[in-house]
């Protein structure tokens, strides 16, 4: 049996390893605001029960074990906040802190009928990718918008992990997910930029805010 307190720590051991495959300490530590050698004594832990590879003064890396026990929790995280959005509701900067006390329960049915109910959603309200029963997840590759160039049309596609305060900007602007976005300008300065969306012109986003917009290019 795992804890809610492991399963945590596998969640965020989870984030900072989907991309290069580990971690350090020192990274975990920072990521969950929990002093290193409580950390270390919780890696310990879960390696005993083989879901962390774990030696000291060497990168964290998940078991395969481990990274089907992260990932199904991510999973239930996503399918939840979903279900928040879609089913009950709430706006999309509302739903992590609950989906946060929701993605403990042990019950694979009760997640597997929230997904029938949405219709066995790829990705949540944030545009992250939902792992399916398995624990398979699939990645999809998405730049910037920060990264782009004036006169580039774009996709809205996902919102790099971010604040509630930052939500509720984009939302207050209805800059949501699937708007086509096209830069006008590019201030050299700050990187700040000016686009359209939707029934917004001329809008100016901060190189803050492009930084944390992901986007699909459309081709012309």
């Amino acid at each position: 049996m795992i804890s809610h307190t492991e399963e945590n720590y596998l969640k965020a051991l989870f984030t900072l390893t989907c991309t290069k495959g580990e971690a350090s300490v020192n990274e975990l530590s920072k990521l969950l605001d929990i002093k290193m050698p409580t950390v270390n004594g919780m890696m310990k832990r879960l390696s005993e029960k083989d879901l962390v590879v774990y030696e000291s003064y060497k990168p964290l890396r998940l078991t395969e074990k481990g990274q089907k026990e992260a990932s199904l929790i991510i999973r239930k995280h996503r399918l939840t906040e979903m279900f928040l959005v879609e089913k009950m509701g709430f706006g999309w900067e509302e739903v992590h802190d609950i989906a946060e006390q929701i993605e403990h329960i042990q019950s694979p049915a009760f997640f597997a009928k929230m997904d029938q109910i949405l219709g066995f959603p790829e990705v949540d309200p944030h545009g992250s990718p939902i792992p399916d029963a398995n624990g398979k997840l699939k990645l999809k590759k998405f730049i910037k918008l920060s990264d782009c160039k004036t006169g580039d049309v774009v996709k809205f596609m996902a919102v790099k992990p971010s604040s509630e305060e930052l939500l509720r900007f984009l939302s207050s602007r209805q800059l949501l997910l699937g708007a086509i976005i096209t830069v006008v300008s590019i201030e050299p300065f700050d990187k700040s930029m000016v686009v359209n969306y939707a029934d917004s012109t001329r809008e100016v986003l901060s190189n803050m805010v492009c930084e944390k917009l992901l986007i699909e290019p459309i081709m012309k």
